[in-house]
């Protein structure tokens, strides 16, 4: 159970380092280029990443490699700007915070997780949250976004659990490395297209790039593969919802942004509904009032059954009772003694 535990945490770095990337993205890279700040946190980064694990894919997984770097990667990030561009931010982030339901239920078409009532009741709980803590009064409805927004939903929650489904011949990190080269390389084009050539960096991009790359994107991929490999899809796709919490957080800490009773609110049903949907915390409240009930059945009855004013005529009789097991067992033993 602890190493269960941990591992969940580690993978919750990976939601909350996403979350942090709000902030850093709108506050230190270049305006209105998200396709090539996509593909400069995947493929520099996962270069840099095979280049200390240096081993290429061979086989199926030269084809598999590029599936999971496109569903989880290329197509996600592109599916995820539009959203942000035709959407409000509010918006954009109660959408995607569907993703938790959409992994449960992929992982119990593809690899027979079947999802428990409260994970998904959970889930549900949690993106109500998620629309109380970042949506506001003013937001916009447009089409393109939200059906970019339910994409990239789609598209990373089949990614998450392929994850899981195909286990790789290399470590994490080798395997990590091959999703965003693949991911950065489909994004690659697409920015030229879209964007143009590369803007020019100053030294706060520069660190700002650094930022992502390493602690967002490296280790927030790492550590989050890593708990769909050891963990139920459903409890480490629930610690997704710690994104938007993050980024509040840091908007409140950072930008200044306003907080209110409202907020307040969506953040407590967002965290109620990651603990409350845990299997392993499902499972620990149906098991601790059995237990109770297995360690000592005989005495739930008889506590129930003799009361105080019983308790001399109950002991009369387990000691006559005592006596006339003692007899029985001499006269078994005399038996014993002529038997051939």
């Amino acid at each position: 159970m602890e190493t269960g535990w941990r591992t969940l945490s580690l993978a919750a770095l990976a939601p909350i380092a996403w979350g942090s990337g709000y902030y850093v993205t709108e506050t230190f890279l270049p305006p209105d280029r998200p396709l090539f700040g996509a593909m400069v946190r995947a493929l520099p980064f996962g270069l840099l990443l095979l280049a200390f694990r240096p081993r290429l894919p061979h086989g199926i997984w030269w084809w598999r490699a590029l599936v999971l770097g496109t569903l989880n990667i290329g197509a996600f990030f592109a599916l995820i700007f539009v959203a942000a561009y035709r959407l409000p931010g509010g918006m954009a982030a109660t959408l995607t915070a569907t993703a938790p339901i959409m992994v449960m239920l992929i992982a119990w078409a593809l690899v027979r997780e079947r999802p428990q009532v409260a994970s998904l009741a959970g889930a549900a709980v949690g993106a109500v949250g998620v629309a109380l803590l970042v949506l506001r009064a003013d937001f916009t409805v447009d089409p393109v976004g939200v059906a970019a927004s339910f994409g990239a939903v789609a598209m990373s929650s089949l990614g998450f659990v392929l994850v899981k489904r195909w286990t790789p011949p290399v470590d994490l990190l080798t395997f990590t490395a091959w999703q965003l080269v693949a991911g950065g390389l489909v994004l690659l084009p697409i920015a030229l297209i879209v964007e143009g050539a590369p803007p020019p960096l100053d030294v706060s991009a520069a660190g700002g790039f650094l930022y992502l790359g390493l602690a967002a994107t490296i280790l927030a991929y790492v550590v989050w593969f890593r708990g769909l490999r050891r963990l139920p899809a459903a409890a480490v796709s629930l610690v997704g919802l710690l994104n938007p919490v993050s980024g509040t957080i840091i908007g409140i800490a950072l930008a200044g942004e306003a907080f209110g009773a409202t907020q307040a609110l969506g953040m407590l049903l967002v965290l109620g509904g990651i603990v409350a949907g845990q299997p392993a915390v499902i499972s620990k409240l149906r098991r601790t009032p059995r237990a109770s009930a297995d360690r000592h059945p005989d005495l739930v009855g008889l506590e129930s059954a003799v009361g105080v004013d019983d308790a001399e005529p109950v002991g009369s009789r387990l000691a006559g009772l005592h006596g006339d097991l003692e007899r029985l067992a001499a006269h078994g033993a005399g038996r014993r003694e002529v038997l051939p």
